[in-house]
Order: C-alpha cells, then structure tokens, then sequence
C-alpha cells in the first residue's frame, strides 16, 4: 500500500504549493479528535492545557470525562481544588489543573465568564504562554496568529531546512507566517499538526535538530513521580497523617519534605500540624 502523499524537502516549494501538499494530506488523514468538533473557547482552553507535556492518546480518554464533570468556566470555578484533582488524575503534571482552575476564576471575575481574545490578556492567565495564547486564537476565535508547537516545528524542519543539524524558532517563524492560511488558520493549523504527528511516526523526528528540543527526564524515581503519588494518595483519603504517608509512599522523608513545601507553596495542598490534605 503506498503511503500518504508527503510534502517535499525543496527550500523553493511555494507557501501556495506547500498549502497544496498539506491540505492533501490533511483531505485523507485528518485526526478526528472531540476538541476539534467545538469552537466553545472554554472547551479548547481545557484541550490546550490538557496537550501540554501529555500525549495526544491520553488527552482523548480524558477529556470528555473532565468536560461532563466541569462543563463551562462557572463550573470549573465553583468546584473544589480535591475534584478536580480528582478528575485529573492520569494526566500528570497536576499543576496544570491548578493553574486551569485559577484561570476559570480570573475569566469569571474579571471577564464575566467569557475568555479574552488578545494575546496580552490571554498570556496574562495562569498555564497560558504564547504558544497557547496563539493557539486559543487560531482554533477557538478562528484568529491568524502565529504559532509554533511541536508537530508544527516537525513539518517546517523536515520540509524547508534539508539536513541542516541545528534550527531555530526564529527561523521557523518567518515561514509560518509566509504560508499561514489566513482564511483559515483553524484547519491549517490542524493540518500542520497532523502531519507532523505522521512525521513523529514515519521519520526519525526531525525536532532532534530544533534548539529547543530537550529530552525528558525519566519519570521512574522523579520528583514528580513524588508529586503525583501524594497527591493521588490525598485525592483518594483526604486528610492525612504526614507519617501515613511516609508509609504510603516507603520513602525516607528526606525526599517527601521538600516535596511537600514545594506543594504547598504552590496551593496544592496545606498542612496543619501532624496533617496534610488539599484545601
């Protein structure tokens, strides 16, 4: 079975030709994932947080769950730091429910419930840098922003920068510009991200040569593996003796104290005495 048709590597490939060549791929491989089947920009606002750091695969089991249980910013805002751990496990790097759940009460204090569309406002929120920010605008206000993400950066390396062994974002960045759609920066920017997850799939990843690449740490013995054990376990029991859990987690509490400080600075959870539980 031949494979997809693959957009070619020559730097002198028109941004109409390119458009061409991703569309094309894009009419025969597109993804069908439910966040793509909404413009509601708390809906999306949920996906992007969900897909920072988490595969794709993960985000679709999830995702549907989280929005039944918290279904708009008022709901989000309303309920409890436990629940929405709760609803969270499985993701990993918890704090992005907090940082999600701290923008659901800013867009219904300050926004009335309805989440901006600028760049400087949008940026402003707990969990939204740039590339979010640009995201949000594109997929959820149908905006011609620039963006730059993973599978984005793969499809410009691979087609428009040949073998060359370092790339960066600032040279990526004048070529999403020149063949961005602008009337439809929605569909093409989702067609960029698909091929590229095919790249990811099909070719040794081309974002090994992006200056921004960094291999991850391993999660087995990390502290974040710490992290999401305590708080999984808090999740599950509540309020908890600090020695229950150095016996949960059989580690010395050498490595369980610095954890907890960090945790509670950041308002995952609070201590009071001999007891740790999730505010």
């Amino acid at each position: 079975m031949n494979g997809p048709d693959i957009p070619g590597k020559p730097p002198s490939l028109t941004p109409l030709e390119f458009r061409k060549k991703i569309y094309h791929f894009y009419r025969h491989h597109c993804r069908d994932l439910p966040w793509r089947n909404t413009r509601d920009p708390y809906r999306i606002l949920v996906s992007e947080i969900m897909l920072q750091q988490t595969q794709v695969k993960r985000v679709e089991e999830m995702y549907d769950g989280f929005i039944t249980r918290f279904p708009d910013f008022a709901a989000l805002d309303a309920a409890p730091v436990e629940e929405v751990l709760r609803e969270w496990q499985g993701l990993g790097y918890n704090r992005r429910a907090l940082a999600l759940k701290r923008t659901a009460s800013r867009v219904m204090n300050e926004w009335n419930g309805i989440l901006p569309e600028d760049e400087k406002s949008l940026c402003s929120l707990s969990g939204i840098g740039k590339a979010t920010a640009a995201a949000l605008q594109a997929f959820a206000f149908g905006k011609p922003s620039l963006l730059i993400e993973t599978n984005i950066r793969r499809v410009f390396i691979h087609c428009y920068f040949g073998d060359r062994p370092v790339v960066s974002d600032s040279e990526i960045l004048p070529l999403v510009a020149e063949t961005l759609d602008h009337a439809n920066p929605r569909d093409w920017y989702y067609a960029l991200m698909d091929y590229g997850s095919y790249l990811g799939k099909t070719r040794e990843n081309p974002n090994r040569r992006s200056v921004q690449y960094k291999k991850q740490s391993p999660f087995e013995g990390s502290v974040r593996q710490v992290r999401g054990r305590i708080l999984s376990f808090l999740v599950r029991n509540g309020c908890t003796l600090t020695s229950d859990l150095y016996q949960e987690l059989d580690l010395p509490a050498e490595r369980i104290d610095p954890v907890l400080a960090t945790l509670i600075t950041e308002g995952f959870i609070v201590r009071d005495r001999d007891f740790v539980k999730i505010p």
